[in-house]
């Protein structure tokens, strides 16, 4: 461990800054980014690389259907809506607002309080 701490602290760090530069080299020192913290790298990617947000959004989706158990067509959609509306959060609220309450009932947390604090720095 170096003085910074854990790749995780440094993870969370680099997340807290909202720069997607250190949250992409802090990601990459991870032993492994779970979903949670994976979506919270979207939420980044968002707004600080949307070059970057789609194939990131896509494989969260993806890892979404494949490690969340009993997911419904329903939630998958809600989800893809979701995903898709993030990088215009400031034109598409209720649609965040939504995921991040969907995000909170699969008990993802930290994801769901990332959106919401999305949501709060869109707010007129």
């Amino acid at each position: 461990m170096t003085s910074q701490g854990s790749p995780h602290a440094r993870f969370e760090r680099a997340l807290r800054t909202g720069n997607a530069t250190l949250v992409r080299g802090a990601a990459a020192e991870s032993p492994r980014v779970g979903i949670e913290d994976a979506l919270r790298v979207c939420v980044v990617l968002a707004t600080a690389e949307p070059d970057r947000y789609e194939p990131a959004a896509i494989r969260w989706l993806g890892r979404l259907l494949l490690e969340e158990p009993r997911i419904t067509l329903a939630e998958a959609q809600l989800a893809a809506a979701a995903l898709t509306a993030l990088p215009r959060s400031s034109r598409d609220v209720p649609a965040v607002v939504a995921f991040g309450a969907f995000c909170e009932a699969r008990g993802l947390r930290r994801a769901a309080r990332a959106l919401g604090e999305l949501t709060a720095r869109c707010a007129p």
